[in-house]
């Protein structure tokens, strides 16, 4: 009497993340450890003293507003994908994309009315860890808004839907972190000017 014996191999598990979501999520975790680093930095060198003490300009206020608004605008974009309705994911992409750029507008204008009340990058710490962390942001705020252009040319070319929502999920996912950033990084530069 011989017995056959048969090996089953168990199916693989699938990742619970996909590779390229699992990617960005270190790329926003390091780019939170980079602003927590100089924020924290900011705080040592603001108690060693020779610190200038200046209001934020004003433009600050409304760009704050727009960053915002923009994040609304990119959820509501979000969720037009997951209805298929892609006339309104390719508009409100779009909306979204313009008030990145009136962000980075506004911030270029508080840069110039830095400078217009002798405040440079370099000189007094206090200016020159403001241009710094404003400027990185907005070097992110940048590459999100490359990222902005590749999500309405995939939705022009419908490759975003129902069943195919990745990459509009990461760009979203993206934008909100960058927009919950800056409004860290401006209720953090309020309360430590």
């Amino acid at each position: 009497m011989t017995t056959e014996f048969k090996i089953v191999e168990e199916p693989k598990k699938q990742l619970a993340m996909h590779p390229k979501k699992f990617a960005m999520w270190l790329f926003v975790a390091s780019v939170g450890m980079l602003f927590a680093s100089l924020t924290s930095a900011y705080i040592v060198r603001q108690a060693e003293g020779n610190w200038l003490y200046f209001d934020l300009p004003a433009t600050l206020y409304w760009t704050t507003a727009v960053i915002v608004l923009s994040s609304v605008t990119m959820q509501m974009a979000y969720w037009a994908a997951k209805k298929d309705l892609l006339d309104r994911v390719k508009v409100l992409v779009s909306i979204t994309m313009g008030f990145g750029l009136v962000f980075l507008v506004g911030q270029w204008m508080a840069w110039l009315d830095l400078i217009d009340n002798n405040i440079h990058l370099i000189g007094n710490p206090s200016g020159s860890f403001l241009y710094i962390i404003t400027g990185l942001h907005g070097l992110h705020i940048i590459s999100a808004l490359v990222y902005l252009v590749i999500v309405l040319v995939s939705a022009y070319r419908f490759k975003i839907h129902s069943r195919s929502l990745a990459q509009i999920e990461m760009c979203t996912t993206y934008w909100h972190f960058l927009g919950g950033l800056w409004l860290y990084l401006f209720i953090f530069l309020l309360l430590n000017r």
